[in-house]
Formats: C-alpha cells, sequence, structure tokens
C-alpha cells in the first residue's frame, strides 16, 4: 500500500444499524443523564452537627471549637498523648495532632443543623414560631460577617399527620426569615426526619416549589437531606428498595441520605445497648442507600456514636477511641460524613479523617500521577480508578487533612487537573481499557 493511502476496513453492518440502535437506545441515555448526573463536585462536610433550636446561639460554633481545644487540653495536651491514645503512628502523630488543633481554631464546625425534631422536641406554638425566626436571624447574620460554617440549616419535624402542620410552619417561618434578611445563602442546606414513603418526599418538593414560587425564586432552587431512620424506609411492603423511590420522588431535590442510628435501630428491635453504627442491621441499611444513591449526584452520610467524652481522662479516652474506630471503620467504606452529638467528638472526628487521608497520600498521588502521564508502575489503573484517586485527594484537601502545594508536588498536577479526573466524562469510565 502507497504511502499516505489508508486501508479499507471491511465491515458487515449497513450504517443504518447503528442509527436504529441510536434511536432505540435515546430514551435511555436521556434517563441515565436525567437520574445519573454524577457526583455534583462540591465539597461534601465530613460531619454534621445538630444542636437543638432552643440553645443554638449566635456563637455555638466557636463555643464548640473551644469545648473541643479544652478537651484535648484536659485529656492529650500534647501529640504523643492523643497518639497514644487512638493509636496513631510515630509518623502520623505530630501531624494529625498540629492539624487537628488548627482545624478546631479555623473551621471547628463543617455542617450544622439546627434541630427542631428529636433534640427540640415538642413545644408550644410561639415559642417554636420565635425559635424558628431567631435561627433565621442568627444563620444569616452568620454567613454575613464570615462566621458561618461552610453549610447550615435546620432539620424539622416530619411529614407525620401528628407535627405535619408545625413542621410546615418551621420550616416556612424559617426560610421567610432568611429571604427578608437578605436572600438564601448559599451553604443552606434542609433536613426532613423519619421519611417513610416516597409521598412523604414528594411533598416536600411541593412544599419548596410553593415557597420558591410565593418568593419568586428559581425554580429548584430549594434541595434537601432525606433522614433515613425506619424500616419502611429501606424496604417497601412489596419488597422493592423504598430509598431509591425516594431519591426519584425528590425529582431532583435530593442532596443527601443521612442515616440515623438509634431510630432506625430501634424500629428493628435492637436493644439499646446494641444500637450503634457498626451493627449488622446498619451495616444492610447503609449499604442499600448507598447503592441506591449511587451515580445519583446524592450523597450518603453515616450516623453517630451516642456515647460522649465527658468525665474522667480514662472514660473520655474510651469514648474517643470508640468514635475514632467507628469514623474509620465508615471511611474505609465510602461513608465521608458522619453525625456528631457533642463538641468532645470534634478531636476524633478530625483525627480519624486527617489520618485516613495522611496515610493512604503518597500512594494515592503516586498512582494518580503515573497515570496521568502515562508513566505506568505496579498497578494498572483505568478510569474508574483515577476518578476515585483524584476524588480522595479533592476530599483530603477540602478537609484540610492536605495542602495543595504538597498534592501538586507528588502528582504534577493542578488542582484544577485533578477535579477534571474526578469528573470524567460517562463515556470515559465505561470504555473498557481491554
Amino acid at each position: 500500500m502507497g504511502q499516505g493511502q489508508q486501508e479499507t476496513v471491511p465491515t458487515s453492518l449497513a450504517g443504518a444499524v447503528g442509527e436504529e440502535i441510536g434511536a432505540f437506545l435515546a430514551p435511555v441515555d436521556a434517563e441515565l443523564d436525567r437520574h445519573y448526573p454524577g457526583d455534583p463536585g462540591t465539597r461534601q462536610p465530613v460531619h454534621t452537627v445538630y444542636v437543638p433550636a432552643d440553645v443554638f446561639a449566635a456563637d455555638t460554633i466557636r463555643t464548640w471549637g473551644d469545648r473541643a481545644l479544652a478537651a484535648l487540653d484536659e485529656h492529650a495536651p500534647d501529640a504523643a498523648s492523643f497518639a497514644a491514645c487512638l493509636g496513631l503512628s510515630d509518623e502520623l502523630a505530630e501531624p494529625v495532632y498540629t492539624r487537628v488543633r488548627a482545624k478546631l481554631e479555623r473551621e471547628p464546625v463543617e455542617d450544622l443543623r439546627v434541630d427542631f425534631e428529636d433534640g427540640y422536641g415538642p413545644r408550644p406554638d410561639a415559642e417554636e414560631d420565635a425559635a424558628a425566626a431567631r435561627a433565621a436571624r442568627l444563620i444569616a447574620e452568620a454567613f454575613a460577617r464570615g462566621a458561618a460554617a461552610p453549610s447550615m440549616g435546620i432539620r424539622m419535624k416530619c411529614m407525620e399527620a401528628a407535627v405535619r402542620e408545625r413542621g410546615i410552619r418551621t420550616l416556612d417561618v424559617f426560610l421567610t426569615g432568611l429571604a427578608q434578611a437578605g436572600g438564601l445563602p448559599d451553604g443552606l442546606v434542609l433536613t426532613l426526619p423519619k421519611v417513610t414513603y416516597p409521598e412523604q418526599v414528594t411533598a416536600m418538593v411541593r412544599l419548596l416549589e410553593a415557597f420558591e414560587k410565593a418568593r419568586g425564586l428559581e425554580p429548584g432552587r430549594l434541595g434537601f437531606e432525606i433522614q433515613i431512620e425506619t424500616s419502611q424506609a429501606i424496604l417497601a411492603a412489596d419488597g422493592t428498595a423504598t430509598v431509591a423511590r425516594m431519591i426519584r420522588a425528590a425529582e431532583g431535590r435530593a442532596t443527601g441520605l443521612h442515616y440515623g442510628t438509634f431510630d432506625y435501630s430501634a424500629c428493628l428491635g435492637v436493644s439499646a445497648a446494641h444500637q450503634a453504627s457498626d451493627h449488622p442491621v446498619a451495616d444492610h441499611a447503609k449499604a442499600v442507600m448507598q447503592v441506591a444513591a449511587a451515580g445519583t449526584g446524592v450523597r450518603v452520610s453515616d450516623g453517630s456514636t451516642n456515647v460522649l467524652p465527658v468525665g474522667p481522662t480514662e472514660q473520655v479516652h474510651d469514648a474517643w477511641r470508640l468514635h475514632y474506630g467507628l469514623t474509620r471503620r465508615a471511611l474505609a467504606r465510602a461513608y465521608y460524613q458522619g453525625w456528631d452529638m457533642h463538641p468532645g467528638h470534634l478531636p476524633t472526628r478530625y483525627a480519624a479523617v486527617f489520618a485516613f487521608y495522611r496515610e493512604g497520600f503518597a500512594r494515592a498521588a503516586e498512582r494518580l500521577s503515573r497515570y496521568a502521564h502515562r508513566a505506568g508502575g505496579d498497578v494498572m489503573d483505568e478510569p474508574a480508578t483515577a476518578k476515585a484517586l483524584s476524588g480522595y485527594l479533592l476530599r483530603g484537601l477540602d478537609c484540610g487533612a492536605l495542602d495543595l502545594d504538597e498534592v501538586t508536588r507528588a502528582t504534577g498536577l493542578s488542582r484544577a487537573a485533578v477535579e477534571a479526573f474526578a469528573a470524567p466524562r460517562r463515556g470515559d469510565l465505561t470504555a473498557s481499557a481491554n
């Protein structure tokens, strides 16, 4: 064959065949795009702190940070004592401890929910109205002066008949207060608890649509988290996975699925002494949630522990080890967020998160660098693995476990380049390396 000539490769199918298949699968393509858009690519907080509405104050976030630092000062005043308590390696002890203290000083809470549900309970209407209006004012002021957590909002009462009207009114008072105080902040998050039927999710969608219309907001401006706290939220009476139907019922507004450790465990008859986020019933529920949410852009959050780090040092250390272990266990299972119930949980939340990202940093950076620069290596990574590696590094950067300059040095990539690997096109992931 002469130079510049292209060999003709024989085929058997007419071009119309591909066109017909494309037309046949067009609805499926649209379904994939609509229901599985992938991760939003925004920062996911490592935890959610919830504070009863009657005790929420302008200085709550700073108070939590100061109490957490005081707990370290009293029970682990240096890196060596903290590492000995948690079993941190000598290599990790100092950098983790230093970063934990810096985090508690700079940004002690990443996500805060003012609680009008179990942590608040039933109150006279006038009292809850005032608390909702106060929460709106304080959150608006916090965002305005740069003192807010990256995300903040409320957990309203659920859509069950006994408390439905009260929950709707609290949400209305809160959102109206924010709107009147200068508009809804970008970090606003709403949590709908104790969801049992997809219709309750649809009701929340209709409620938010009505508010957006009443205030002249862009349609779809308001999203919400669905809290999974009942058996019916996982398995419907007809045997279907209810949580998947709930995501669909949210019509694109669902931002998260949050596991409720104690309500869910009690619903399944687990005795109080064994209600924990590592119980088999918890593992099953979260696995169902994780599969249902995969690819939808809805993120999954673990629950909490109710063992508080209070009392003498030995007791605090026991509680810290429990919380640290549960957090590390969740991270290994790809639950990158959980709930913290006490300021004393903050040191071990951040210690677990920072240790998780720092101990795997060098290997993840090396593998991503080799993949990005086509350098080969001892692991044959594919686009899906590159996505996981870059996502790991980005989460480490967002929470403060890693610094951008060390990631750039180790990978040879800018943050934008790392983000590009974390959000590949769908076809890049489905194409096989074979």
